[in-house]
């Protein structure tokens, strides 16, 4: 199924959401889909929403027709073998080999790492939920064309992972690090580029997603109550995060 955000068509997007919607997320924002839009979308332009963890991919003779696409977060394991998770790395090489715009963000960023010969697997220090300050490299003139103007020395971003990136593919430029995580963010050429953060979260999606897990008993209520600390006073760098992901899929420098 295909869900279009009716514009005049400019251009044409679409992302490849491999969560399913919470409660929250339904009833606060109408799906994980309108928070993509909110944050990467512009007038005039057409989304598509495919469902991917559901097994909803688009037709191969229909992806010419996209300038870029959007791999989002998942509960699920990257290096895993699930049916629609291979097939999705396979979609992923496709759209490599097409040179296609693909931003991949925390579990996107992980698929498109193993779909370029790169390792992924559990993060060495541990889980990360929370607020975090991650340091943009220096040496990057990529990242000069992405910002537009004055390259930030650092950025906020709100992280929620338990896997990351072990290896980088061999063709891969680190754009980010943090002291808990050597890749924060990647890019590969001109078409790929993979934060392990959030972009599109802010503190009421990360604090319902924090509440979720520790009612399910997967995180202890100290590991919760620090996630939610780190947003007390602060807030993520929205706007500047917004700039480069755009800039990034849709040429706007």
């Amino acid at each position: 199924m295909v869900v279009e955000q009716e514009h005049k068509k400019t251009k044409r997007f679409a992302l490849f959401l491999a969560t399913r919607d919470s409660e929250f997320v339904k009833k606060a924002y109408g799906g994980y889909f309108n928070v993509f839009i909110s944050t990467f979308g512009d007038e005039g332009e057409q989304w598509d929403l495919f469902r991917v963890v559901d097994g909803d991919f688009p037709d191969d003779k229909d992806l010419d027709s996209y300038d870029g696409f959007i791999i989002s977060g998942s509960p699920h394991d990257a290096f895993a073998d699930a049916d629609w998770i291979v097939k999705l790395c396979s979609l992923c090489q496709k759209l490599d080999e097409m040179e296609k715009k693909v931003l991949g963000i925390c579990f996107g960023h992980q698929i498109i790492t193993r779909v370029k010969g790169g390792k992924i697997g559990r993060a060495r220090r541990g889980p990360d939920m929370g607020l975090r300050t991650i340091t943009i490299s220096k040496d990057t003139e990529k990242l000069g064309l992405y910002f537009g103007d004055e390259v930030p020395a650092s950025l906020a971003i709100v992280k929620c992972h338990q896997d990351e990136v072990l290896e980088l593919p061999d063709s891969a430029t680190v754009l980010a690090s943090s002291e808990v995580c050597q890749v924060e963010m990647f890019s590969i050429g001109d078409h790929l580029l993979c934060i392990q953060g959030h972009p599109e979260y802010n503190k009421e999606i990360l604090f319902e997603i924090v509440d979720r897990v520790l009612n399910m008993k997967l995180m202890e209520q100290e590991f919760a109550d620090k996630a939610k600390s780190t947003m007390e006073a602060a807030e993520p760098d929205k706007d500047l995060w917004q700039k480069l992901c755009k800039n990034f899929l849709k040429g706007q420098i």
